[in-house]
């Protein structure tokens, strides 16, 4: 059964897309801890980052690297985190999130009833940073 990135990365399910290529996309996620937070995918479904090749690790840190200074201009955060988890959904995912201290990457704090506006633009900010950053792989709205 695919999980439900890969649903996402099909258009079965909505995703509000900042990056996408051959071998990964980057989305919003629907439960943010911070306005902007943006997770990385591989399009290729792999549960355990241990699991990716070096390839498409390497790939999916460079994607990572490139949106997260995208999340930095766009939000202005002290820093931008990353981190992997795992545990949310079986597709190995990189989380980016905005940050101005350590509590802001508490998953228990996660807005699980965000506003889909607020989300809208935040998503729209992004993809304008990594635009003025001369990225050709910024999705479309």
């Amino acid at each position: 059964m695919p999980s439900i990135f890969t649903r996402i990365l099909q258009g079965e399910l909505p995703g509000r897309f900042v990056w996408r290529d051959d071998r990964a996309a980057a989305f919003l996620t629907i439960a943010p801890l911070r306005t902007g937070h943006t997770l990385v995918v591989p399009i290729e479904e792999v549960d355990h980052w241990l699991d990716l090749s070096p390839d498409l690790l390497q790939h999916l840190t460079e994607v990572a690297h490139k949106v997260g200074q995208g999340v930095q201009d766009a939000f202005q955060p002290l820093k931008v985190g990353m981190m992997i988890a795992g545990l949310e959904v079986s597709h190995v995912h990189l989380h980016l999130v905005p940050i101005h201290e350590l509590r802001d990457l508490d998953f228990s704090r996660a807005d699980a009833n965000p506003d889909p506006k607020e989300l809208d633009e935040a998503a729209e900010r992004l993809r304008d940073a990594l635009r003025k950053r001369g990225h050709a792989e910024v999705a479309n709205a």
